[in-house]
Protein backbone atom coordinates (compact mmCIF):
# COMPACT_ATOMS: atom_id res chain seq x y z
CA UNK A 1 0.00 0.00 0.00
CA UNK A 2 1.54 3.38 -0.98
CA UNK A 3 2.71 5.72 1.75
CA UNK A 4 -0.21 8.14 1.57
CA UNK A 5 -1.85 11.00 3.45
CA UNK A 6 -4.37 9.41 5.81
CA UNK A 7 -1.94 9.23 8.73
CA UNK A 8 -1.73 13.01 8.63
CA UNK A 9 -5.30 13.30 9.88
CA UNK A 10 -4.10 14.11 13.41
CA UNK A 11 -7.17 15.35 15.19
CA UNK A 12 -7.24 18.71 16.96
CA UNK A 13 -3.52 19.46 16.51
CA UNK A 14 -1.92 20.16 13.14
CA UNK A 15 -3.26 17.79 10.52
CA UNK A 16 -4.93 17.59 7.14
CA UNK A 17 -8.63 18.34 6.76
CA UNK A 18 -11.04 16.10 4.91
CA UNK A 19 -11.04 18.60 2.04
CA UNK A 20 -7.25 18.47 1.81
CA UNK A 21 -7.26 14.65 1.87
CA UNK A 22 -9.80 14.60 -0.96
CA UNK A 23 -7.72 17.14 -2.91
CA UNK A 24 -4.67 14.87 -2.58
CA UNK A 25 -6.61 11.81 -3.75
CA UNK A 26 -8.13 13.58 -6.75
CA UNK A 27 -4.77 15.07 -7.73
CA UNK A 28 -3.03 11.71 -7.34
CA UNK A 29 -5.55 9.90 -9.55
CA UNK A 30 -5.33 12.59 -12.23
CA UNK A 31 -1.53 12.93 -12.22
CA UNK A 32 -1.02 9.16 -12.26
CA UNK A 33 -3.08 8.94 -15.45
CA UNK A 34 -1.90 12.16 -17.11
CA UNK A 35 1.68 12.81 -16.00
CA UNK A 36 3.29 9.53 -15.01
CA UNK A 37 3.21 8.06 -18.55
CA UNK A 38 5.19 11.09 -19.79
CA UNK A 39 8.08 10.60 -17.39
CA UNK A 40 10.28 8.36 -19.56
CA UNK A 41 9.99 10.44 -22.74
CA UNK A 42 10.63 13.67 -20.87
CA UNK A 43 13.82 12.19 -19.44
CA UNK A 44 15.03 10.48 -22.64
CA UNK A 45 14.37 13.39 -25.01
CA UNK A 46 14.46 16.34 -22.60
CA UNK A 47 10.98 17.01 -23.98
CA UNK A 48 8.47 19.49 -22.52
CA UNK A 49 4.74 18.51 -22.87
CA UNK A 50 3.32 21.92 -23.66
CA UNK A 51 -0.25 20.79 -24.28
CA UNK A 52 -0.35 18.78 -21.06
CA UNK A 53 0.64 21.89 -19.11
CA UNK A 54 -2.47 23.64 -20.40
CA UNK A 55 -4.59 20.56 -19.65
CA UNK A 56 -3.36 20.59 -16.06
CA UNK A 57 -4.25 24.28 -15.88
CA UNK A 58 -7.74 23.56 -17.24
CA UNK A 59 -8.23 21.01 -14.44
CA UNK A 60 -7.60 23.78 -11.88
CA UNK A 61 -4.06 22.84 -10.91
CA UNK A 62 -2.40 26.11 -11.89
CA UNK A 63 -2.59 29.45 -10.14
CA UNK A 64 -3.26 27.53 -6.96
CA UNK A 65 -2.70 30.43 -4.54
CA UNK A 66 -4.17 33.09 -6.84
CA UNK A 67 -7.68 34.36 -5.95
CA UNK A 68 -10.55 33.35 -8.23
CA UNK A 69 -11.06 36.93 -9.45
CA UNK A 70 -7.74 36.62 -11.31
CA UNK A 71 -8.43 33.10 -12.57
CA UNK A 72 -6.82 31.08 -9.78
CA UNK A 73 -7.96 28.64 -7.12
CA UNK A 74 -7.43 30.71 -3.96
CA UNK A 75 -5.77 27.91 -1.98
CA UNK A 76 -3.36 28.36 0.91
CA UNK A 77 0.30 27.35 0.76
CA UNK A 78 -0.24 24.01 2.45
CA UNK A 79 -2.87 22.95 -0.10
CA UNK A 80 -0.66 24.20 -2.95
CA UNK A 81 2.27 22.29 -1.47
CA UNK A 82 0.20 19.09 -1.29
CA UNK A 83 -0.57 19.41 -5.00
CA UNK A 84 3.14 19.88 -5.67
CA UNK A 85 4.02 16.81 -3.59
CA UNK A 86 1.57 14.57 -5.44
CA UNK A 87 2.65 15.93 -8.81
CA UNK A 88 6.31 15.35 -7.94
CA UNK A 89 5.45 11.81 -6.84
CA UNK A 90 4.18 10.96 -10.34
CA UNK A 91 6.37 13.24 -12.48
CA UNK A 92 9.12 15.28 -10.77
CA UNK A 93 10.29 17.09 -13.92
CA UNK A 94 6.80 18.37 -14.71
CA UNK A 95 6.41 19.47 -11.08
CA UNK A 96 9.72 21.34 -11.26
CA UNK A 97 8.49 23.54 -14.13
CA UNK A 98 5.02 23.79 -12.61
CA UNK A 99 6.39 25.10 -9.31
CA UNK A 100 8.44 27.77 -11.05
CA UNK A 101 5.38 28.97 -12.96
CA UNK A 102 2.86 28.62 -10.13
CA UNK A 103 4.82 29.87 -7.14
CA UNK A 104 7.98 31.69 -8.20
CA UNK A 105 6.19 33.74 -10.86
CA UNK A 106 2.40 33.78 -10.36
CA UNK A 107 2.35 33.95 -6.57
CA UNK A 108 5.15 36.51 -6.66
CA UNK A 109 3.27 38.70 -9.15
CA UNK A 110 0.10 38.49 -7.08
CA UNK A 111 1.84 39.40 -3.82
CA UNK A 112 3.96 42.22 -5.22
CA UNK A 113 2.29 43.46 -8.41
CA UNK A 114 -0.19 46.31 -8.61
CA UNK A 115 -3.81 45.82 -9.65
CA UNK A 116 -3.19 46.62 -13.31
CA UNK A 117 -0.32 44.12 -13.47
CA UNK A 118 -2.38 41.42 -11.75
CA UNK A 119 -5.20 41.76 -14.26
CA UNK A 120 -2.82 41.99 -17.22
CA UNK A 121 -0.76 38.88 -16.44
CA UNK A 122 -2.44 36.54 -13.95
CA UNK A 123 -5.54 35.34 -15.86
CA UNK A 124 -3.47 34.19 -18.84
CA UNK A 125 -0.83 32.64 -16.58
CA UNK A 126 -3.54 30.72 -14.68
CA UNK A 127 -4.90 29.17 -17.90
CA UNK A 128 -1.44 28.16 -19.09
CA UNK A 129 -1.71 30.47 -22.10
CA UNK A 130 1.44 32.12 -20.73
CA UNK A 131 4.24 30.42 -18.83
CA UNK A 132 6.61 32.27 -16.54
CA UNK A 133 10.20 31.99 -15.38
CA UNK A 134 12.20 33.69 -12.62
CA UNK A 135 15.51 35.30 -13.63
CA UNK A 136 17.80 35.59 -10.62
CA UNK A 137 20.95 33.41 -10.94
CA UNK A 138 23.82 34.66 -13.08
CA UNK A 139 27.12 33.11 -14.23
CA UNK A 140 28.91 34.97 -11.43
CA UNK A 141 26.01 35.32 -8.98
CA UNK A 142 24.69 32.12 -7.39
CA UNK A 143 24.65 31.97 -3.59
CA UNK A 144 25.66 35.66 -3.62
CA UNK A 145 22.71 36.45 -5.89
CA UNK A 146 22.31 40.07 -4.81
CA UNK A 147 25.86 41.11 -4.02
CA UNK A 148 27.38 39.74 -7.24
CA UNK A 149 24.52 40.70 -9.56
CA UNK A 150 25.79 42.22 -12.81
CA UNK A 151 22.56 42.45 -14.81
CA UNK A 152 21.67 46.15 -14.83
CA UNK A 153 18.56 48.14 -15.65
CA UNK A 154 19.13 51.79 -16.59
CA UNK A 155 16.19 54.20 -16.44
CA UNK A 156 15.53 55.72 -19.85
CA UNK A 157 12.48 57.92 -20.29
CA UNK A 158 9.33 55.93 -19.55
CA UNK A 159 11.13 52.62 -19.21
CA UNK A 160 14.33 50.73 -18.50
CA UNK A 161 17.16 49.37 -20.64
CA UNK A 162 18.26 45.98 -19.30
CA UNK A 163 21.70 44.52 -20.05
CA UNK A 164 23.21 41.31 -18.73
CA UNK A 165 22.50 37.60 -18.55
CA UNK A 166 20.88 34.96 -16.36
CA UNK A 167 21.85 31.28 -16.18
CA UNK A 168 20.24 28.01 -15.00
CA UNK A 169 16.78 29.50 -15.47
CA UNK A 170 14.01 26.90 -15.20
CA UNK A 171 11.38 27.43 -17.93
CA UNK A 172 13.73 29.97 -19.54
CA UNK A 173 13.61 28.42 -23.04
CA UNK A 174 9.79 28.27 -23.06
CA UNK A 175 8.87 31.32 -20.99
CA UNK A 176 6.51 33.99 -22.31
CA UNK A 177 7.59 36.31 -19.53
CA UNK A 178 10.49 36.39 -17.09
CA UNK A 179 10.46 38.09 -13.70
CA UNK A 180 14.00 39.50 -13.78
CA UNK A 181 16.03 40.99 -10.95
CA UNK A 182 18.41 43.71 -12.12
CA UNK A 183 20.59 46.35 -10.49
CA UNK A 184 19.03 49.80 -10.90
CA UNK A 185 21.20 51.82 -8.49
CA UNK A 186 24.79 50.62 -7.98
CA UNK A 187 25.43 53.38 -5.40
CA UNK A 188 23.13 51.76 -2.80
CA UNK A 189 25.52 48.94 -1.87
CA UNK A 190 26.10 45.32 -2.86
CA UNK A 191 22.74 43.91 -1.76
CA UNK A 192 20.42 46.83 -2.46
CA UNK A 193 19.52 49.00 -5.41
CA UNK A 194 17.88 45.98 -7.09
CA UNK A 195 14.54 46.11 -8.94
CA UNK A 196 12.15 43.44 -10.23
CA UNK A 197 10.98 43.77 -13.85
CA UNK A 198 8.73 41.64 -16.05
CA UNK A 199 10.50 41.02 -19.35
CA UNK A 200 8.19 39.68 -22.06
CA UNK A 201 9.64 37.41 -24.75
CA UNK A 202 8.58 39.81 -27.51
CA UNK A 203 10.76 42.62 -26.16
CA UNK A 204 13.59 43.62 -28.45
CA UNK A 205 16.99 42.75 -27.01
CA UNK A 206 15.85 39.65 -25.14
CA UNK A 207 16.84 36.17 -26.31
CA UNK A 208 17.41 32.63 -25.11
CA UNK A 209 21.14 32.04 -25.58
CA UNK A 210 21.04 28.28 -25.06
CA UNK A 211 19.05 25.42 -23.61
CA UNK A 212 21.07 23.57 -20.97
CA UNK A 213 21.45 19.81 -20.65
CA UNK A 214 20.77 18.67 -17.07
CA UNK A 215 21.49 15.48 -15.16
CA UNK A 216 18.04 15.29 -13.58
CA UNK A 217 14.57 16.88 -13.87
CA UNK A 218 15.03 16.40 -17.60
CA UNK A 219 12.07 17.62 -19.61
CA UNK A 220 11.83 20.71 -17.41
CA UNK A 221 13.53 23.21 -19.75
CA UNK A 222 16.50 25.12 -18.36
CA UNK A 223 18.46 27.82 -20.15
CA UNK A 224 20.65 30.88 -20.34
CA UNK A 225 18.91 34.20 -21.00
CA UNK A 226 20.59 37.27 -22.46
CA UNK A 227 19.46 40.92 -22.30
CA UNK A 228 21.18 43.14 -24.86
CA UNK A 229 19.84 46.65 -24.37
CA UNK A 230 16.40 45.14 -23.76
CA UNK A 231 13.79 47.88 -23.38
CA UNK A 232 11.22 47.28 -20.64
CA UNK A 233 8.34 49.73 -20.02
CA UNK A 234 8.06 51.27 -16.56
CA UNK A 235 4.62 49.65 -16.27
CA UNK A 236 6.47 46.32 -15.93
CA UNK A 237 8.28 47.34 -12.74
CA UNK A 238 7.08 45.10 -9.90
CA UNK A 239 6.91 46.87 -6.57
CA UNK A 240 9.10 49.89 -5.89
CA UNK A 241 12.27 50.75 -7.76
CA UNK A 242 15.40 49.69 -5.83
CA UNK A 243 13.31 47.56 -3.44
CA UNK A 244 13.60 44.31 -5.35
CA UNK A 245 15.77 42.78 -2.62
CA UNK A 246 12.71 42.75 -0.35
CA UNK A 247 10.66 40.95 -3.01
CA UNK A 248 13.50 38.49 -3.59
CA UNK A 249 13.94 37.56 0.08
CA UNK A 250 10.22 37.06 0.69
CA UNK A 251 9.95 35.00 -2.49
CA UNK A 252 12.92 32.84 -1.52
CA UNK A 253 11.24 31.82 1.74
CA UNK A 254 8.16 30.58 -0.10
CA UNK A 255 10.28 29.03 -2.86
CA UNK A 256 12.32 27.08 -0.31
CA UNK A 257 9.41 25.57 1.56
CA UNK A 258 7.46 24.82 -1.62
CA UNK A 259 10.58 23.35 -3.24
CA UNK A 260 10.85 20.97 -0.30
CA UNK A 261 7.91 19.14 -1.88
CA UNK A 262 10.13 18.44 -4.90
CA UNK A 263 12.16 16.34 -2.45
CA UNK A 264 9.27 14.79 -0.50
CA UNK A 265 7.19 13.65 -3.50
CA UNK A 266 9.97 11.78 -5.33
CA UNK A 267 11.25 10.32 -2.04
CA UNK A 268 7.78 8.93 -1.31
CA UNK A 269 7.73 7.35 -4.77
CA UNK A 270 11.23 5.93 -4.27
CA UNK A 271 10.23 4.33 -0.97
CA UNK A 272 7.15 2.77 -2.56
CA UNK A 273 9.23 1.41 -5.42
CA UNK A 274 11.80 0.04 -2.96
CA UNK A 275 9.06 -1.72 -0.97
CA UNK A 276 7.65 -3.27 -4.16
CA UNK A 277 11.11 -4.42 -5.25
CA UNK A 278 11.88 -5.88 -1.82
CA UNK A 279 8.69 -7.95 -2.01
CA UNK A 280 9.25 -9.14 -5.59
CA UNK A 281 13.01 -9.64 -5.88
CA UNK A 282 13.99 -13.18 -4.86
CA UNK A 283 17.52 -14.13 -3.81
CA UNK A 284 18.67 -17.21 -1.92
CA UNK A 285 15.20 -18.62 -2.40
CA UNK A 286 13.24 -15.83 -0.69
CA UNK A 287 12.18 -12.20 -1.22
CA UNK A 288 14.95 -9.80 -0.21
CA UNK A 289 12.40 -8.03 1.98
CA UNK A 290 12.70 -10.96 4.39
CA UNK A 291 16.34 -10.03 5.09
CA UNK A 292 16.85 -7.86 8.16
CA UNK A 293 19.34 -5.54 6.44
CA UNK A 294 16.74 -4.65 3.81
CA UNK A 295 14.10 -4.25 6.51
CA UNK A 296 16.40 -1.88 8.41
CA UNK A 297 16.91 0.23 5.29
CA UNK A 298 13.18 0.49 4.64
CA UNK A 299 12.47 1.40 8.26
CA UNK A 300 15.11 4.14 8.30
CA UNK A 301 13.91 5.51 4.95
CA UNK A 302 10.34 5.69 6.24
CA UNK A 303 11.25 7.41 9.50
CA UNK A 304 13.48 9.99 7.79
CA UNK A 305 10.85 10.74 5.15
CA UNK A 306 7.96 11.13 7.56
CA UNK A 307 9.99 13.37 9.88
CA UNK A 308 10.93 15.66 6.99
CA UNK A 309 7.42 15.58 5.56
CA UNK A 310 5.84 16.59 8.86
CA UNK A 311 8.26 19.52 9.23
CA UNK A 312 7.52 20.75 5.70
CA UNK A 313 3.74 20.51 6.25
CA UNK A 314 4.07 22.48 9.48
CA UNK A 315 6.12 25.25 7.83
CA UNK A 316 3.71 25.48 4.88
CA UNK A 317 0.86 25.83 7.36
CA UNK A 318 2.75 28.63 9.13
CA UNK A 319 3.45 30.40 5.81
CA UNK A 320 -0.28 30.37 5.05
CA UNK A 321 -0.93 32.59 8.07
CA UNK A 322 2.23 34.72 7.90
CA UNK A 323 1.99 38.39 6.95
CA UNK A 324 3.79 39.44 3.79
CA UNK A 325 6.00 41.80 5.82
CA UNK A 326 7.29 38.89 7.93
CA UNK A 327 8.55 36.85 5.00
CA UNK A 328 12.28 37.01 4.29
CA UNK A 329 13.36 37.44 7.88
CA UNK A 330 13.13 36.07 11.41
CA UNK A 331 11.41 32.85 12.37
CA UNK A 332 9.79 32.15 8.99
CA UNK A 333 13.10 32.75 7.20
CA UNK A 334 14.74 30.18 9.50
CA UNK A 335 11.91 27.67 9.22
CA UNK A 336 11.79 27.84 5.43
CA UNK A 337 15.54 27.19 5.25
CA UNK A 338 15.17 24.35 7.75
CA UNK A 339 12.32 22.75 5.81
CA UNK A 340 14.25 22.60 2.54
CA UNK A 341 17.49 21.62 4.28
CA UNK A 342 15.84 18.62 5.93
CA UNK A 343 13.82 17.66 2.86
CA UNK A 344 16.88 17.78 0.56
CA UNK A 345 18.97 15.83 3.04
CA UNK A 346 16.23 13.23 3.41
CA UNK A 347 15.61 13.01 -0.32
CA UNK A 348 19.27 12.23 -0.95
CA UNK A 349 19.30 9.55 1.77
CA UNK A 350 16.07 7.87 0.66
CA UNK A 351 17.08 7.86 -3.01
CA UNK A 352 20.50 6.41 -2.28
CA UNK A 353 19.03 3.60 -0.20
CA UNK A 354 16.31 2.92 -2.77
CA UNK A 355 18.88 2.48 -5.53
CA UNK A 356 20.91 0.22 -3.22
CA UNK A 357 17.86 -1.98 -2.63
CA UNK A 358 17.27 -2.19 -6.38
CA UNK A 359 20.86 -3.32 -6.91
CA UNK A 360 22.10 -3.46 -10.51
CA UNK A 361 18.71 -2.55 -11.97
CA UNK A 362 18.75 0.72 -10.03
CA UNK A 363 21.94 1.71 -11.83
CA UNK A 364 20.29 1.38 -15.24
CA UNK A 365 19.41 4.76 -16.74
CA UNK A 366 16.02 3.74 -18.14
CA UNK A 367 14.52 2.67 -14.79
CA UNK A 368 12.17 4.91 -12.85
CA UNK A 369 14.26 4.68 -9.68
CA UNK A 370 17.28 5.89 -11.65
CA UNK A 371 15.33 8.87 -13.00
CA UNK A 372 14.25 9.73 -9.48
CA UNK A 373 17.80 9.39 -8.16
CA UNK A 374 19.09 11.91 -10.70
CA UNK A 375 16.59 14.53 -9.55
CA UNK A 376 17.98 14.57 -6.03
CA UNK A 377 21.28 16.41 -6.11
CA UNK A 378 20.06 19.76 -7.41
CA UNK A 379 17.78 20.14 -4.40
CA UNK A 380 20.90 20.53 -2.26
CA UNK A 381 21.98 23.38 -4.57
CA UNK A 382 18.92 25.24 -5.88
CA UNK A 383 17.09 27.95 -3.90
CA UNK A 384 20.22 28.51 -1.82
CA UNK A 385 22.65 25.65 -1.15
CA UNK A 386 22.61 23.46 1.95
CA UNK A 387 25.54 25.52 3.23
CA UNK A 388 23.59 28.78 2.84
CA UNK A 389 20.58 27.21 4.57
CA UNK A 390 22.80 26.28 7.53
CA UNK A 391 24.01 29.86 7.77
CA UNK A 392 20.45 31.26 7.70
CA UNK A 393 19.33 28.89 10.46
CA UNK A 394 22.36 29.52 12.67
CA UNK A 395 22.30 33.30 12.21
CA UNK A 396 18.69 33.50 13.39
CA UNK A 397 19.31 31.16 16.33
CA UNK A 398 22.29 33.21 17.49
CA UNK A 399 20.31 36.45 17.54
CA UNK A 400 19.00 35.32 20.93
Amino acid sequence: MPIGFEEYRLGTQFGLTQAQLELCQHASDYFETTLHPLQARMDDEDWWPEETFREVAAMGYLGTTIPAEYGGQGLDYLASGLICEVMAYWNPAFAFSWLNADNLVMDNLYRNGNEEQRRRFLPRLCTGELIGALGMTEPGAGSDALGSMKTAARRDGNGYVVSGSKIFITNGPIADLVLVYARTDPTMGRSKGISALVVEKSFEGFRVAQKLDKMGFRGSPNGELVFEGCRVPADNLIGEENRGHVIMHSGLDLERVMSAMLCIGPARRALDLAIDHANLRVQFGQPIGSFQMIQAKLAEMYVALEAARTLVYRVLDICSSTAESDLGRGRVHRLAAAALFKAAQTGKFVMDEAVQIHGGSGYMRDTEINRLYRTTKVMEIAAGSQEIRRLIIAADLLKG
